[in-house]
């Protein structure tokens, strides 16, 4: 026995290490058909490392102070070495973060990844969706800039609409009566060490509910129906490690080349990943002509100014953009279809999911432009379909005409 099984040898008695691996890599056997919507689970947890790694760096220069948060920027930007590149990295990370999570969660939509048995997975996901927009709302207000201050005003001043309980809310959450030095401490405390922490725990379950259960596929067929009388081993599946982890790195060297394609030629992205009115410092007493959040929270903003104001109150608008969230964990209970991938579903669902995501697209486009009459009108229809993709889904997916499934998986 060489030194190194002694060692393993040694560590597997005390730990379950190569139990672990055998279990979550070399023996997890997954189905054999997946395809390149399959790469944006791992890329998530990519970015989600990146985020970590950036931005414990940029907490070494950065200084959670009214006075001096944008000036520190501002130094990590010009005098620290490399700081351009660490905070470029987290910024645009943090949107490119929003487009693989909503690209994962597109595919769940498509292949039914939310039914039966894996209800627990996708609420574990709606929950790390919902943990990484607090998350990003909280780092938003850190750089001290015009659109953090005064997009962190409008948010908070929202839960001031919340009925008996919303202006007390609204100060606790400042820390204070208006957005200041409090905030940005509390803000920083969160976003630093709190929600990283509930993220990690979350994607932990995620990924152990995942494995218990197994992946779902293209074909929406269930793999571990199928095994080997004599080893037990699904027909349709094939060892995660090597097979999968090899293919996830061709989907990690395509996203790297995107990335940094925007890391180095287009940062802000014409301002949907950093804005120009962030450049420059905080100013309480100057209110920008048009305050908007980024792009990830658009659609959701859209819905809030789509509903009126009832007796003077946003409340209306704020439980609409709560419901528009919270519907998602109803999903599995809604889909009443008999099979589980869009590639056997019927018509119905196929326009009801287009519709949901031309609406989920016009929404965040709306989400970015200042409100008008016109503008308004659209975000009320956007919003109606947006809500009736849930709704009536009980009743759409029940008469679909749907193909019968296959025993196995067709590659």
């Amino acid at each position: 026995m060489s030194a190194l099984q002694k060692m393993m040898g040694w560590v597997d008695d005390r730990f379950p290490l190569t139990a672990t691996y055998k279990a979550h890599l070399s023996e997890y056997y997954a189905p054999k058909n997946f395809n390149f919507w399959y790469f944006f689970g791992s890329l998530a947890l990519l970015v989600l490392v990146l985020q970590i790694v950036t931005g414990i760096f940029l907490t070494m220069n950065y200084k959670p102070d009214a006075e001096l948060a944008f000036a520190s920027v501002e130094y990590i930007m010009r005098d620290v070495d490399w700081g351009w590149l660490i905070r470029y990295m987290h910024s645009t990370g943090a949107s490119m973060f929003f487009v693989v999570v909503y690209l994962h969660m597109f595919r769940g939509l498509m292949y039914g990844s939310y039914r039966k048995p894996r209800e627990l997975i996708w609420i574990f996901g709606v929950m790390i969706y919902l943990a990484l927009m607090a998350e990003a709302f909280l780092g938003y207000l850190l750089p001290w800039g015009q659109m953090s201050y005064w997009g962190a005003q409008v948010i908070v001043n929202l839960f001031a609409a919340v009925p008996f309980i919303g202006e007390d809310l609204s100060i606790w959450i400042r820390g204070d009566y208006v957005i200041g030095d409090a905030t940005l401490n509390r803000f920083f405390a969160f976003h630093v060490i709190a929600l990283p922490l509930v993220l990690l725990g979350l994607v932990v379950v995620h990924l152990v509910a995942l494995h218990e259960v197994g992946s779902n596929n293209p074909d929406g067929v269930e793999i571990k129906k199928h095994k080997d009388p004599v080893t037990h081993i699904p027909l349709d599946g094939i060892p995660f490690h090597p097979y999968y982890t090899v293919k996830d790195i061709v989907g990690v060297i395509v996203f790297l080349m995107v990335f940094s394609a925007i890391l180095f030629f287009a940062p802000e992205m014409g301002g949907y990943f950093l804005e120009a009115a962030n450049f420059v410092p905080a100013d309480p007493l100057k209110t920008p002509e048009h305050i908007a959040p980024l792009w990830y929270f658009t659609p959701f903003y859209a819905i809030l100014r789509a509903v009126p104001p009832l007796f003077g109150s946003q409340f209306p608008g704020v439980v609409a953009m709560g419901m528009s969230i919270v519907l998602m964990f109803f999903l599995p209970w809604l889909d009443r279809s008999k099979v589980k991938s869009i590639r056997y579903r019927g018509p119905i669902y196929k326009v009801a999911l287009a519709l949901f995501i031309i609406s989920f697209i016009g929404l965040g486009y709306l989400g970015l432009l200042p409100s008008t009459p016109v503008a308004t009108i659209f975000a009320q229809v956007f919003s109606v379909i947006y809500f009736l993709f849930f709704l009536l889904m009980p009743w759409y997916t029940s008469i679909d005409k749907t193909k019968p499934e296959p025993e196995r998986v067709t590659g």
